[in-house]
């Protein structure tokens, strides 16, 4: 009960904007992961830019503010990672990806 109220009552817990941040942005991972179960034919190439330009912005700012917030930057982290993951595939679905391996080796 005592680390509970700790947490409650820290400048990071529920009570402040430092915790309900992540928690919004979790909403953001959890669609990145739901979309690599669809074809990479539907993935929007600006969109998805513009998500890794956002997280990779919003990590530093997580990393800046203070008191630092690592769950915020846990979060960005890992939408960087999925939004990422959903570029390379909508770059190999548009031939971006891979052009000099067949180029070098004609068949």
């Amino acid at each position: 009960m005592v680390s509970f109220r700790t947490f409650w009552n820290s400048p990071v817990g529920p009570k402040t904007t430092h915790f309900w941040g992540p928690v919004s942005n979790l909403g953001f991972v959890a669609a990145g992961l739901v979309d690599t179960q669809k074809p990479p034919e539907l993935i929007s190439g600006n969109m998805t830019g513009v998500m890794c330009g956002y997280s990779a912005l919003f990590m530093r700012f997580a990393w800046m503010v203070q008191p630092r917030n690592y769950m915020l930057l846990a979060m960005h982290a890992s939408n960087e990672t999925v939004q990422l993951y959903q570029f390379s595939r909508w770059a190999k679905a548009q031939g971006y990806v891979g052009k000099k391996s067949e180029e070098a080796n004609p068949q």
